[in-house]
């Protein structure tokens, strides 16, 4: 059985915690608030993760269709398949820190503006 999310209670912080209607998420659902955090997420995660897929089934393909291309050395047995599947993992890194950044500079406070005005009844 599905229970409700509860807040602090709207009478004060030391108060039961009370559930919240359905009505009051639909409502911030619709602010504009939430729409500028919703833009602010959308417009740095789609253009990243299309990206970063291209970029992963780029290596792919280029592991399947072009072979020689891939086991051309480049310094002793070092080839271009081994540099790009390591340059792989320093994207996905690369990636992960660039998004906790913009998270926590971007989205963070405006997150956290929608909650304190949710749990306080502003």
């Amino acid at each position: 059985m599905a229970t409700e999310p509860t807040a602090p209670s709207k009478g004060g912080p030391s108060g039961p915690p009370s559930p919240l209607s359905a009505e009051e998420y639909t409502e911030v659902q619709h602010s504009a608030e939430f729409g500028e955090l919703r833009r602010a997420h959308r417009s740095f995660a789609f253009p990243l993760t299309v990206g970063f897929v291209t970029w992963y089934l780029a290596y792919v393909l280029l592991s399947i269709y072009a072979n020689d291309f891939m086991g051309e050395k480049l310094f002793g047995n070092i080839n271009v398949a081994l540099v790009l599947g390591l340059a792989q993992f320093l994207t996905t890194f690369l990636i992960a820190w660039w998004y906790s950044r913009h998270a926590s500079a971007k989205l963070d406070p405006k997150a956290e503006a929608i909650k304190s005005r949710l749990e306080g009844g502003a």
